[in-house]
């Protein structure tokens, strides 16, 4: 009896301690994701989406939904559309995911974000590829003070 007791509470601190590493990696209740299943609807692969802006993502829409996400899963979607899975937008209720969207490939491609690189490219270099604006440094840039030598000349000035 002593034995099964040490078995049984070594198991729960192994599950314990499994579960603190798993951190962020494992869908919490809330999450939405695009996910890729195939033709018996078995599970292939997935993507997050996010509800608010963060470095890195750009902003979409499926289903007149705005979400957030990276160009990386943009291309994504449209490769596993291209092997004929199956992508939908869908959420985990923490009992299971209900599906929120279906063909979100037909609502946002690479092209409508502006990017004309292979989707692989895209997915291989998560989307570093592409150029994105840092509208900081563009602001920055227009109030950006010039020296007396490069300065526009004035109606006065020769």
């Amino acid at each position: 009896m002593l034995i099964q007791r040490a078995l049984l509470a070594g198991s729960a601190l192994a599950l314990a301690c499994a579960n603190a590493q798993a951190g962020n990696d494992t869908p919490k209740p809330g999450d939405t994701y695009i996910i890729s299943r195939d033709g018996n609807q078995l599970f292939r692969g997935s993507h997050r989406i996010y509800d608010r802006m963060a470095d890195g993502l750009v902003e979409v829409q499926y289903c007149g939904r705005s979400y957030f996400v990276r160009y990386a899963t943009v291309a994504w979607t449209q490769l596993e559309v291209q092997q004929d899975y199956k992508v939908r937008v869908e959420f985990n209720r923490g009992k299971g995911w209900r599906p929120i969207c279906d063909h979100p490939e037909e609502q946002v491609t690479l092209e409508d974000l502006g990017v004309q690189d292979d989707p692989r490219l895209v997915v291989q270099n998560d989307g570093s590829s592409v150029k994105r604006v840092n509208r900081f440094a563009v602001i920055r840039e227009a109030f950006k003070t010039t020296d007396g030598d490069n300065a526009a000349k004035s109606y006065h000035g020769n």
